[in-house]
């Protein structure tokens, strides 16, 4: 159990003093970018499983026919 609360604090040391942070407006002008690329994508992807569902449902209706 020590060994797991020095890992713990020696990681903790290393993030204070060792990692280099984004400042706070660029990491929120890249959150903003994330934010609308996953949406525009999840839309392109909604949009081709729309049209995929209509091409399938189309394809099942004729060959039942």
């Amino acid at each position: 159990m020590a060994g797991l609360i020095t890992y713990v604090k020696e990681s903790f040391a290393e993030l204070k003093n060792n990692v280099t942070w984004t400042p706070r407006a660029e990491a929120q002008r890249l959150t903003i970018i994330v934010v609308v690329f996953s949406v525009l994508f999840s839309l392109a992807i909604w949009g081709v499983d729309t049209v995929f569902s209509k091409v399938i449902e189309q394809y099942f209706n004729l060959v039942k026919q």
